[in-house]
């Protein structure tokens, strides 16, 4: 028998990362933001709290992304949108499905058509109805400014979320100490992985229950997000981004890599543009040198107890 798996490096040969130009798909980057919205707040309701709020996130799949399995009495229910047929499929463990199909649509309809089709299936749920961490929110029955849906760009996003992914999880094995899941936030709209020393951080002056959760111990994250409007600033194009909480002193100064990456002190982050690694010699190997520089050197700045938190050679 002739195997067809191919090896690591016939895989980076064929690396292909699609474009993702911002104002090509802007409407349907913000109807989709919604959309991930109100599946995101149903898991959230579902399911009890863990620590920094994991169990809030969805989960990159081989067709899109879903919320995994959530309790509901006696059984399990799931939702995914499938990025493939364009469908949001919502299944539960004692058989009964539903499959709603992925179309230009408003956020109210949408809206309208998830919490009915649960109803339907005995998931009896309920959400607060406002969109989190975006500018001028608009309660989602109420939404019908957004309806835009384009395949092909969701199609594009969910690609470069997978090839993100898989190098996510690499980057993630190499860490012995507590370190999250890769997981997409859809407050924030990004696919992200986060590294902890195992030290409490300092209390934030001012922050709200969400941020003392989230940052309740030092870290590193390191995610991919689609650019967009961000506290005021506008990020015109996706990039991969960095940064370390707290902020430990020098780190702005560090050099990272590869070459085009930089830190961004309007966002306070390390940024490496998603057009410079896409169109790099090896895609791959750009987002792990910036994943591997910025993590050392947030770790060394911190001075984290790399040895006791990395796997032996890396």
């Amino acid at each position: 028998m002739t195997s067809t798996l191919q090896s690591p490096a016939q895989n980076e040969a064929a690396e292909v990362w699609p474009e993702l130009p911002l104002d090509a798909w802007r409407q349907t980057y913000a109807t989709l933001h919604m959309w991930t919205q109100i599946v995101g707040k149903v898991r959230l309701a579902l399911t009890p709290l863990v620590n920094h709020w994991w169990n809030v996130p969805l989960y990159v799949t081989s067709r899109g992304l879903t919320t995994g399995a959530m309790p509901c009495g006696d059984r399990d229910v799931d939702i995914a949108f499938d990025f493939i047929e364009h469908n949001l499929v919502l299944t539960s463990s004692d058989g009964r499905r539903a499959a709603l199909p992925l179309v230009p649509q408003s956020v109210a309809e949408f809206y309208g058509a998830t919490m009915k089709s649960l109803a339907d299936m005995g998931v009896n749920v309920r959400i607060w109805p406002m969109p989190v961490e975006v500018s001028g929110p608009v309660a989602f029955p109420e939404d019908r400014q957004h309806a835009s849906y384009d395949r092909e760009y969701a199609s594009r996003l969910w690609q470069i979320l997978v090839q993100t992914g898989q190098i996510f999880q690499e980057f993630r094995a190499r860490f012995i100490g507590k370190c999250s899941p890769v997981h997409f936030f859809w407050g924030s709209f990004d696919l992200a992985v986060t590294r902890f020393s195992g030290r409490r951080a300092p209390p934030r002056p001012g922050a709200d229950r969400v941020t003392r959760e989230a940052y309740s111990h030092e870290c590193i994250s390191h995610g991919f997000w689609p650019g967009g409007a961000w506290f005021g600033k506008e990020v015109p194009g996706p990039v991969f981004y960095s940064y370390a909480a707290p902020e430990p002193a020098g780190l702005r100064e560090e050099a990272i890599g590869p070459p085009p990456a930089r830190f961004d002190p309007e966002l306070s982050e390390f940024v490496l543009r998603y057009d410079d690694v896409r169109t790099a010699p090896s895609p791959r190997q750009a987002v792990m040198q910036f994943l591997q520089s910025t993590y050392e050197a947030g770790a060394n700045r911190a001075n984290w107890n790399r040895g006791e938190l990395e796997r032996d050679g890396g």
